[in-house]
């Protein structure tokens, strides 16, 4: 079977301060591009920024909506955690260490971009809690 790509689409408010946030910032691959939207692939998924009519307003904190990359070698979780701090890309949650010593162990840090997205980007200490360890009630921060 062949591997599977995600997509999500998202709100964008410009098209040229995305591309320098996504390609610049994060090192996306640019795609194709109109004056309207902006295909963005990170780590080989496919990011769609479109541009809204509706006014683009902050979340009011990471719960319910954000997205993100599950990262499965620590090495590539924090390379892209460092390209960040260089990139001095706006942090919404700063890296911590959420659930040491438990299964479901895993670091974490969240980004926003200009049009008040917010992604997380992890990397679990135990492939299995990515989407097993059910006897674990835990998941995310508490609201």
């Amino acid at each position: 079977m062949n591997p599977t790509i995600f997509h999500l689409a998202f709100p964008i408010s410009d098209v040229a301060q995305a591309k320098a946030y996504y390609a610049d910032g994060l090192c996306c691959q640019v795609g194709r591009e109109t004056r309207d939207a902006l295909i963005l692939n990170l780590y080989g998924h496919q990011l769609v920024g479109h541009v809204s009519k509706e006014p683009i307003t902050p979340q009011r904190g990471i719960y319910p909506r954000h997205f993100g990359l599950i990262f499965t070698s620590m090495a590539d979780w924090e390379s892209l955690l460092e390209r960040a701090q260089q990139q001095q890309l706006h942090f919404y949650q700063q890296p911590k260490h959420r659930f040491p010593g438990q299964l479901t162990e895993h670091r974490t840090f969240f980004l926003e971009d200009p049009f008040y997205n917010l992604m997380e980007f992890k990397y679990y200490s135990h492939a299995e809690a990515i989407f097993g360890v059910r006897e674990y009630a835990e998941i995310g921060d508490s609201h």
